[in-house]
């Protein structure tokens, strides 16, 4: 009787293993997405306004899909495999209509670890040329690494890195069952590989991270006044509808557009003259009047290092 224990327990300790191996977990999953429809064809889901955890499983940015004659289109692929097939079964609900092509709008972590799973389904990859550089790069590699850590089981060993299979290098216009996707290259903005998409039957565009709503933006290493010169193109574009890469769309970009160029101009604003003085950054930081913005999600996670960022993209360019 010891030794059959014994083995029933070796047997659940592996199918337990496998099971984190792959990407499950024997507690409960609480993490929903729940489509919401902005236009006639077009339909989003919502990240949480929070930083990336194994609780939320790195669902922490939006992404959307078109249903066309000819298929759906989605953009972006949210940021862990899981994610991605939930996504999936949501599209199922929705139509018949298989995925045909999915455009990246840049890649970071929250917005390309489910691509994996829109590959596995046959949907043809789209992103803007400087991915090919992050691919590549250190920072992508050591990102995942953690990544595997910080998301388990989400993201595990089996989370890869999707090159796409179409690499945009200016701006392009797909056409998917007689429905136009304007692709323009916005970037270096928010990240160097900066896409973002416009559906004009639909009146909507995807904005990826140039726009955030809701929360404190993530400016990263981001290029600003790159960043602000997009925001232009936005507005010239005059959408009905703007679907953010984090935060709930908006049916009045210019608003909301206001605000995501407030938020860099001011930390422009806050930082350009210690920055080009080589005055401490600290100074800087302490004598700025974050009051607009302190009571905002994500402030005490992200503004220091924005402001830091920006402080030293200043005195680089």
């Amino acid at each position: 009787m010891h030794c059959f224990k014994s083995l029933v327990g070796i047997l659940l300790g592996s199918l337990v293993s496998f099971s984190i191996a792959f990407g499950q977990s024997n507690t409960p999953d609480s993490v929903l997405l729940k489509p919401v429809q902005v236009a006639p064809h077009t339909y989003f889901v919502q990240g949480f306004p929070e930083m990336g955890s194994s609780a939320n499983q790195n669902f922490i940015s939006n992404a959307g899909f078109v249903v066309t004659p000819g298929g759906v289109v989605v953009v972006d692929a949210l940021g862990s495999p899981i994610l991605a097939q939930k996504l999936i079964a949501e599209i199922k609900k929705i139509t018949p209509q298989k995925v045909v092509a999915i455009i990246v709008s840049h890649y970071h972590a929250d917005h390309v670890y489910g691509l994996q799973e829109f590959k596995k389904i046959g949907a043809k990859i789209y992103a803007q040329g400087e991915g090919r550089n992050y691919l590549s790069s250190e920072t992508a590699k050591q990102r995942l690494i953690a990544s595997r850590i910080d998301f388990a089981p989400w993201v595990n060993a089996n989370t890869k890195l999707i090159s796409a299979d179409v690499w945009i290098d200016q701006k392009s216009k797909l056409t998917i069952g007689g429905i136009d996707f304007f692709i323009s290259r916005v970037g270096p903005a928010h990240a160097p590989e900066d896409l973002m998409v416009y559906v004009p039957s639909e009146k909507v565009l995807f904005a990826g991270d140039l726009v955030f709503r809701g929360r404190i933006p993530f400016v990263g290493n981001a290029d600003s006044k790159g960043w602000l010169a997009a925001l232009d193109e936005i507005e010239k574009l005059n959408p009905n509808i703007v679907i953010p890469g984090h935060g709930g769309y908006s049916v009045n970009p210019t608003e909301d557009i206001a605000f995501t160029r407030g938020y860099l101009k001011y930390l422009r604003e806050s930082m350009s003259k210690a920055a080009i003085n080589l005055d401490p950054f600290e100074d800087a930081y302490k004598q700025a009047d974050w009051s607009e913005y302190e009571g905002m999600p994500l402030f005490r996670a992200a503004n220091r290092m924005n402001a830091y960022n920006v402080y030293l993209s200043i005195q680089a360019e």
